[in-house]
Formats: C-alpha cells, structure tokens, sequence
C-alpha cells in the first residue's frame, strides 16, 4: 500500500524558512510526477510546485521563494520555502502519480504551515 507521510510544517515568523519532505513508501519504482498542494481556509486547494522529468512549475506567487526538488533514491520530494509571508499560511498536501500514465493519484495526510508574528 503507497503512502506519502509529509513532514517539516510548523510555525514561522514572516521572513522565515521552512523545508517540507514528503517521502513516498510501499514503492519501490519513483512517480513520475510529484508535487505540493496547499488549501487555506475557506479557499480552494492550489497547486504550488510540481516536478516531473520534464522540469517544474511554480504557482506564480511563489516563484523565486520556493524551491521544489526531489530525491529519487529515496522517492522523496522536497519544498523549500523561503521569505515566507502570512498568506502562504496553509495546509500543506503532497501529491504524486505517474502522469501522463492513467492510474491512482495519491495524496499526504498534510501539514500545517502558519506564518505568523
């Protein structure tokens, strides 16, 4: 059974760094696809990074703050996150399939982000 266990949330103060992990186990071949969501209250679930052999993408207003990457050997996908602002205080879901494969999507359990003073 795939699971994805998501870890490094936490509280920060505006201005401030946060590394995300998501490692993916019960697998032994890497996804093709991984990526970070996030959902605020009262809002939609986004997407915030994605990588995939072809590159990454970035939702626009994090772009130039955070850094998604991944480790293959270990099927783990990271977020770095830096010069964190209040608005990007979310739950923070990790995602993973093997797009363009038709096949499961699977999701983390989330992590609470809070950027606050």
């Amino acid at each position: 059974q795939v699971q994805l266990v998501e870890s490094g949330g936490g509280l920060v103060q505006p201005g401030g760094s946060l590394r995300l992990s998501c490692a993916a186990s019960g697998r032994i071949s890497s996804f093709n696809r991984m990526g970070w969501y996030r959902q605020a209250p009262g809002k939609e679930r986004e997407l915030v990074a994605r990588i995939m052999s072809g590159g990454t993408n970035y939702l626009d207003s994090v772009k130039g703050r955070f850094t998604i990457s991944r480790d293959n050997a270990k099927n783990t996908v990271y977020l770095q996150m830096n010069s964190l602002k209040p608005e990007d205080t979310a739950v923070y879901y990790c995602n993973a399939d093997d797009w363009p494969r038709v096949g499961p999507v699977y999701w983390g359990q989330g992590t609470q982000v809070t950027v606050s003073s």
